[in-house]
């Protein structure tokens, strides 16, 4: 090994991207690391008013950081891997892929309805081709509607109609419950003042109390490595969605320290790497670079190692979920990489490049990023 000096390490500036990064800083430093975490914004962190898809490129939260390691300012650089390009510069490769956090994705509502449970033409946000198409493919019916921001905003954008509802209820029971001061036939409607109700608040709710409210949703889906790594899954309700069918991103819930070929990655790799979560997320990400889908369709790659086997189930769909080309294979562990492309291409004669060709023509550019603009 090298000698050891500090570690300086590219992330992004949103509360979940120092989050994430502060895991591989502390996985680092128990092995007797020194790091520096080093924020850079990017060209997605700049763009506060557009909906990731129509950014326009791909890796619009990647790139700068992997520019600052390139350039030898920086030792390597944090990414959540559903954000990375398939493609990557010769000289740079993918130091370690930590243990990898919940791939699957949840449904977030107010009260803990279930997505069988949402009345007819509910709205539900997200900001995901990928989910979108997929929710439409379950239930037609619903109204999926843009929702953009970090894992905190877009839960206050779903608990806000609801909250400033019951308290304004609340203020109107507190001057009736003041303009009878006397009258013992009177019966309040509440066991508490509305000062009283807001002291019991969650920091989360209170920021939703002053959100202004532009679109009411009944639903919210999002990464639930998102939520847990947010620290907020234990304030709202939710429903894991069946991987099955919901069939996540490539790379969801996993980590990658990318650095310059070298003895740095190598060091990275020995300390960190997880290997199980390594072959998983290359299998997944070798289908979608042989699909040819980048970051432009709705695709969902999920792989798993069982056994000598990496089961990997894909789905590809246009962009109202009315089409699809879905399929699962087992492929050899010891040939995973290979035995994934020829999976890929299978998909993809039996009409998955047909529906990528699709997007690409209709421009959907989509990175599936939880904070775009997130804070």
């Amino acid at each position: 090994m090298r000698t050891r000096g500090t570690l300086r390490l590219a992330t992004r500036g949103s509360t979940l991207a120092r989050r994430q990064a502060s895991l591989v800083k502390e996985a680092l430093e128990d092995r007797r690391y020194e790091v520096e975490l080093v924020t850079v914004e990017t060209t997605g962190d700049q763009i506060e008013d557009e909906l990731i898809h129509q950014l326009g490129k791909t890796g619009a939260f990647v790139r700068e950081l992997d520019e600052r390691v390139l350039e030898g300012d920086l030792d390597g650089a944090i990414h959540s891997m559903k954000d990375m390009p398939t493609e990557q510069p010769d000289e740079l490769v993918t130091a370690a892929v930590p243990e990898r956090g919940r791939p699957g994705d949840v449904l977030v509502t107010p009260d803990g309805t279930t997505l069988e449970e949402l009345p007819d033409g509910a709205t539900v946000g997200t900001s995901s081709l990928r989910r979108r198409a997929q929710l439409l493919s379950e239930r037609p019916d619903l109204e999926v509607e843009p929702l953009r921001g970090n894992v905190d905003t877009r839960l206050e954008k779903l608990l806000a109609p609801a909250l400033q509802e019951e308290h304004q209820q609340r203020s109107e029971a507190d001057k009736e419950r003041k303009g009878n001061t006397g009258n013992e036939d009177f019966e309040a409607e509440y066991d508490r003042t509305v000062d009283e109700w807001f002291d019991d608040l969650s920091e989360l709710e209170r920021q939703a109390l002053g959100r202004e409210v532009e679109t009411e949703y009944d639903a919210i889906v999002l990464a639930h490595a998102g939520l847990e790594r947010s620290g907020l899954e234990h304030y709202v309700d939710y429903q894991e969605l069946p991987r099955s069918t919901f069939v996540p991103a490539p790379g969801q819930g996993a980590l990658a320290v990318t650095a310059r070929d070298g003895e740095t990655a190598r060091d990275i790799q020995t300390l960190i790497d997880h290997p199980r979560s390594r072959v998983e997320t290359t299998a997944e990400r070798t289908i979608l670079a042989e699909l040819g889908g980048g970051c432009i369709a709705p695709v969902g790659i999920y792989a798993v190692v069982q056994g000598e086997y990496v089961h990997a189930t894909v789905s590809v769909f246009d962009s109202d979920g009315e089409e699809s080309v879905t399929g699962s294979r087992d492929l050899p562990i010891e040939n995973h990489a290979e035995a994934a492309r020829e999976f890929a291409r299978d998909l993809a004669d039996r009409g998955a490049a047909d529906l990528i060709d699709a997007a690409r023509e209709d421009g959907g550019d989509v990175s599936e990023e939880d904070t775009p603009a997130g804070k």
